[in-house]
C-alpha cells in the first residue's frame, strides 16, 4: 500500500562533490538554520558517504541550499534506492503517485532533450576509495533533478583571475565556504580584521553583504609594492581590493578598508557587524606583528622603528598567535549582533592538538570545528562561534578564574615547530609552506 505524503515532507537526495569534506556538514547546517529548518538526515546516514538523504523540507528549502552551495552538486527529489536495481524497482513502485510532479506515470509522450520540462536521474554510489571501486554499486538512487550546486564559482572567482592577489590570497572554494558558515546573507556588514587582498570580502560580497575591513600592511590596503604574481615586478596603479570587487559587479557593497592594527581599538562601542571572517596571520608567509611603543618593548622583541622621508613609521613589534585570536574573540563578543558569527582559521601543530587548544569566549558558542591537513604534522582548523549573549561584567572574572577560557600559549610556539625537523617528516619546509599557499592561507 502507497504512504500517503504531502510534498513537503519528502526525502530529498544530495550529491556532494568529494572535496573538503570535512567543511561540508556545517555548510548545509548553517544554510539550512537560514531557513530555520533543522538538519535531518536519513537512516543510516554517513557523513563521508557522497550522497545524503535529507527529511523534512520542502523543494523551497532545497532550492535555498542549491543557490548558495559550494560542497554539494546536484540535489534530487528522491523516488526509489536500493542496494540493487531490483530493490531500487520495487522502491519505486512503492512511491506515492500523487507526490510525482507529473500527469503521468510511465514517461508518456513526446521526450524534450533541449527544453525538458523535468530531468529524472540514476545515481550510482561506488563508494569513496578510488582504489578499491567494487564491480557493482554499493547503492543506487533514483529521483527527479531539482537543481545544481554553486561548484561554478570556484573557476570563475579563482584567484588564477583575479586582478589583486597577495601571497596569502584566500583559496576562492574555500572564501565561500567560509561565508557559508558565517550564514552571510543580503545586507547584512561583514567584517575581515586581517583583510590582506580581500578575497573574503569578494565571497561575501557576491551574497550580497556590505564588507568592509583593516590590516596593518600600509602596502597591502593600498594595493602598492612588489607584485605577487610571476613576471610581474610592482603592481599596478589599479590592483587593490575595490577593483575586485569590481570584476565581480559588487563594487557597490565595497564600504572601505583600512590600515589599522588589530590589537588596538579603533571602533565605537556597541555591535556593528553581523559576521566578522578572517584568516589571522601564522607568522609563515605572513608576520604577526602589531604596533606599539619603545615602552611597550621591554622585555619583548627588539622593536623596528623607521622613517620615510618625513613620515614617522611606528614601533613594530611581535604579536603572538595567543593575543591575535584573544583579542578576536573579544572583539567578536562586543561588536557582532546577537546571532552573528565569527569564522575564523586556527593553525595547529597536529601532534599536540587537543580540543582545548580552541580558544573560547563567554559569549560565544562554538558551532563547528573542522580541519584541513596541511602536511604530516600541520593543519589548520576553521572555527565556527556564534555569538549568544552580550558581555557582562563577571565575563572577565569567569575568564580569569577557568582555565578553559585561557589563551592557550602553545599557539606561540607553532612557526617554530612548523619549520623545526621533525621525524617521519615527508615534505620539507619550502614544500609544505608551497602547500598551505596553495590552499589558500598561509
Amino acid at each position: 500500500m502507497a504512504i500517503h505524503c504531502s510534498r513537503t515532507c519528502l526525502q530529498y537526495l544530495i550529491h556532494l562533490a568529494h572535496d573538503n569534506v570535512n567543511f561540508r556538514l556545517p555548510e548545509i547546517r548553517a544554510l539550512l538554520s537560514l531557513r530555520g529548518k533543522p538538519f535531518d538526515p536519513g537512516e543510516n546516514f554517513k557523513e563521508k558517504s557522497p550522497f545524503w538523504r535529507l527529511n523534512g523540507l520542502s523543494e523551497e528549502d532545497v532550492n535555498s541550499i542549491m543557490a548558495r552551495t559550494v560542497c554539494a552538486k546536484s540535489a534530487f527529489e528522491l523516488w526509489g534506492h536500493g542496494r540493487t536495481h531490483i530493490e531500487l524497482r520495487t522502491s519505486l513502485l512503492k512511491y506515492p503517485t500523487e507526490n510525482m510532479a507529473m500527469e503521468y506515470l510511465s514517461f508518456e509522450g513526446r521526450v524534450n532533450l533541449r527544453n525538458p520540462k523535468h530531468i529524472f536521474c540514476l545515481l550510482e554510489d561506488y563508494g569513496t576509495d578510488p582504489n578499491d571501486i567494487p564491480d557493482e554499486p554499493l547503492y543506487i538512487y533514483f529521483g527527479r533533478w531539482i537543481a545544481d550546486g554553486q561548484r561554478e564559482l570556484i573557476r570563475s572567482h579563482s584567484v588564477k583571475n583575479r586582478h589583486f592577489i597577495g601571497n596569502t590570497s584566500m583559496d576562492a572554494g574555500l572564501s565561500f565556504i567560509m561565508a557559508n558558515h558565517a550564514r552571510v546573507k543580503a545586507y547584512d556588514l561583514v567584517y575581515d580584521p586581517f583583510v590582506g587582498t580581500g578575497s573574503l570580502l569578494v565571497a561575501c560580497s557576491h551574497f550580497g553583504a556590505y564588507v568592509c575591513g583593516t590590516d596593518i600592511d600600509y602596502n597591502t590596503i593600498h594595493g602598492i609594492g612588489k607584485a605577487s604574481r610571476k613576471n610581474q615586478k610592482w603592481r599596478g596603479p589599479d590592483e587593490n581590493i575595490r577593483a575586485n570587487l569590481r570584476q565581480y559587479g559588487s563594487e557597490k557593497l565595497y564600504v572601505d578598508v583600512l590600515v589599522s592594527d588589530a590589537s588596538k581599538p579603533i571602533w565605537r562601542d556597541g555591535v556593528l557587524f553581523d559576521a566578522i571572517i578572517t584568516d589571522p596571520p601564522y607568522g609563515i608567509r605572513e608576520s604577526t606583528r602589531r604596533t606599539g611603543s619603545q615602552k611597550d618593548s621591554v622585555n619583548s622583541v627588539k622593536p623596528s622603528e623607521d622613517y620615510v622621508g618625513d613620515s614617522h613609521v611606528p614601533v613594530s613589534m611581535a604579536y603572538h598567535l595567543s593575543d591575535i585570536f584573544t583579542d578576536l574573540l573579544n572583539f567578536s563578543a562586543h561588536h557582532l549582533v546577537i546571532g552573528g558569527r565569527l569564522v575564523y582559521w586556527l593553525p595547529i601543530y597536529r601532534p599536540e592538538y587537543c580540543e582545548e587548544m580552541v580558544p573560547l569566549n563567554a559569549c560565544l558558542r562554538l558551532v563547528s570545528n573542522c580541519e584541513q591537513t596541511l602536511s604530516s604534522h600541520t593543519s589548520r582548523r576553521l572555527i565556527t562561534m556564534e555569538k549568544i549573549k552580550e558581555p557582562e561584567e563577571t565575563d572577565a572574572l569567569a575568564h580569569l578564574s577557568d582555565p578553559h577560557f585561557s589563551p592557550y600559549q602553545g599557539h606561540n610556539a607553532f612557526r617554530e615547530k612548523y619549520f623545526s625537523g621533525i621525524s617521519k617528516r615527508t615534505l620539507t619546509g619550502k614544500e609544505e609552506t608551497n602547500k598551505m599557499a596553495t590552499n589558500g592561507g598561509e
